[in-house]
């Protein structure tokens, strides 16, 4: 336990919400403070009984810095070997979390870019919820955001759309966010009356409707490894520099799936 007191924080849940039955959030307070920018992800865990050794996954914050707590966003994996065990954790459990947060999905701030598409898909919408939020203290505090966000975030159906009802509401407040839900399984969702379709399948459309100029725009990719592949291939079709999409995939697929899905949780995997 000596070793991990130099490598991790003890942290304490405070908050869930069960968006799904496989999707929730929980609030973590770090026995010390964690600093990040809006986008990086930290490492969290449990010490199973008997083992000296955590088991832990990068997982993406959805708090902004400026919160005092870490939230973040699960998706169940029922055959994994972290996931269930988060899934099981109450208010006033405790968690492992890595002293040091990681990673460099952040909001370009180099390419002097005035367009910024994310395209996510569930719980790939963690790190963009960060940046929002971000955004939305700085313009509070006087210093709005010069360029424009436009940010299309898909599921299944609208319940897995976690996070819609603050995004939307932030839309609705400042004027350089654009929030763009849609759902690829209408049929099971009677009452969706938004857009449909797959993520991938809505990419150009919603460019092109944004207007946004090639040349200005920065990429943004998190979530199903199928869509970022996909996605990347769109964007650069649409004329956006390779070197301007930035990914981040939730998970590696296996090569040859097996028939029992493998035991590993949807972690950050940085790809680019």
């Amino acid at each position: 336990m000596a070793d991990l007191a130099q490598t991790h924080l003890t942290g304490t849940l405070t908050f869930r919400k069960d968006h799904a039955p496989d999707l929730w959030s929980i609030r973590v307070r770090p026995s010390a403070p964690i600093p990040f920018k809006p986008g990086q992800y930290v490492s969290l865990g449990v010490k199973p009984a008997g083992s000296d050794k955590p088991i832990e996954r990068a997982y993406s914050v959805v708090s902004a810095p400026h919160e005092e707590e870490l939230e973040f966003f699960f998706e169940l994996v029922p055959h994994g070997e972290l996931t269930p065990r988060l899934h099981a954790l109450k208010v006033g459990d405790a968690v492992l979390l890595r002293k040091k947060a990681k990673g460099v999905f952040t909001l370009d701030a180099k390419s002097g870019h005035q367009h910024h598409f994310f395209a996510t898909t569930v719980t790939g919408v963690a790190p963009c919820v960060s940046m929002v939020r971000h955004l939305d203290r700085e313009a509070d505090q006087g210093r709005p955001f010069a360029g424009k966000i436009l940010l299309l975030h898909g599921a299944s159906r609208s319940f897995e759309l976690a996070y819609a009802g603050e995004l939307a509401g932030l839309a609705a407040k400042h004027p350089w966010l654009t929030y763009a839900p849609t759902i690829s399984r209408p049929w099971e969702d009677k009452a969706w009356t938004g857009e449909v379709g797959r993520v991938e399948d809505l990419i150009r459309k919603h460019l092109d409707n944004a207007g946004f100029d090639p040349a200005s725009t920065t990429g943004y990719l998190c979530g199903h490894p199928g869509m970022i592949e996909n996605g990347k291939g769109i964007l650069q079709r649409r004329g956006i520099d390779g070197d301007h999409i930035h990914s981040e995939i939730y998970w590696i697929p296996p090569k040859d799936p097996p028939a029992i899905p493998a035991a590993e949780d949807r972690a950050v995997t940085l790809t680019s």
